[in-house]
């Protein structure tokens, strides 16, 4: 077995044991089932559930990764001490968190539609519901891994996790449209694609469009994103997403190679 294997299994272990994945799964439980049983038809429900992931997943994500990866610091201490290389051992680390939190969402999703029956009418919005939840569990916990190991201090390395949620889920959008109404006698398609590009929140945002209610859920720079590509944006979405999770993981790769612990 190899030594990436080995860290993700002890990892995954000790986050299976966690009463927090626990809480976790269930809050996703809970809230799909609410909203199955009192919304008007199970499209309007996926609706719903698509805003909590949006909202959700990335706090719990970057706040949770964050808090396990400075609580681990000991265990990596130990480790590096043994014949394991730090990139054997960062991937370990990185796997094995993103894996149980991203099964603990999906789970929490899909199980109460099975449950109640909902039908294959939302089988194919649920999985992409899910599928959204496991990438962006992804790209926020990469996120959580560039901070721990970029800021040494643990409140600080915290503030900046819930800094970088509060943006990108909270204030982005907000700002660009106030940049748009602003400089609105200019040409600003491009800037406006280079914005949502630049949040991966939005990116959900617009995968969620093939399924559903877009004027719902697309917003101001996801309306530029879908005009500017068409037929193929939803393309162009999980591409710039996949880039979202390789780039952090490769710069969190980059800081955990250089760290001095």
């Amino acid at each position: 077995m190899s030594a990436v294997s080995k860290v993700v299994r002890y990892v995954a272990r000790d986050l299976v044991r966690s009463r927090w994945l626990l809480a976790y799964a269930g809050f996703f439980v809970a809230a799909t089932t609410l909203l199955l049983r009192f919304s008007d038809t199970p499209e309007k429900a996926m609706l719903s559930v698509s805003h909590v992931v949006l909202f959700v997943v990335p706090l719990a994500n970057v706040v949770f990764g964050a808090m396990y990866l400075y609580g681990a610091r000991e265990f990596v201490e130990l480790l590096l001490a043994q014949p394991v290389r730090r990139g054997a051992l960062y991937a370990g680390l990185v796997l094995g968190l993103a894996g149980p939190v991203a099964g603990a969402s999906v789970l929490g999703l899909l199980l109460p539609l099975v449950l109640m029956g909902a039908g294959s009418a939302v089988a194919g919005t649920a999985l992409l519901v899910a599928g959204i939840a496991a990438a962006l569990g992804a790209v926020f916990t990469v996120l959580a891994a560039v901070i721990a190991f970029a800021i040494e201090d643990r409140a600080r390395g915290l503030a900046a996790a819930l800094g970088a949620w509060l943006v990108l889920a909270v204030a982005y959008d907000a700002a660009v449209l106030m940049a748009a109404a602003q400089f609105a006698d200019y040409p600003l398609e491009r800037p406006m694609l280079a914005a949502m590009l630049a949040n991966p929140i939005d990116l959900s945002r617009l995968l969620l469009l093939v399924r559903l209610d877009g004027a719902a859920l697309l917003g101001y720079t996801g309306a530029v994103f879908q005009r500017f590509f068409g037929g193929a944006g939803a393309l162009a979405a999980a591409g710039a997403i996949a880039l979202w999770i390789a780039v952090p993981a490769w710069a969190g790769a980059r800081l955990f190679q250089r760290k001095d612990f």
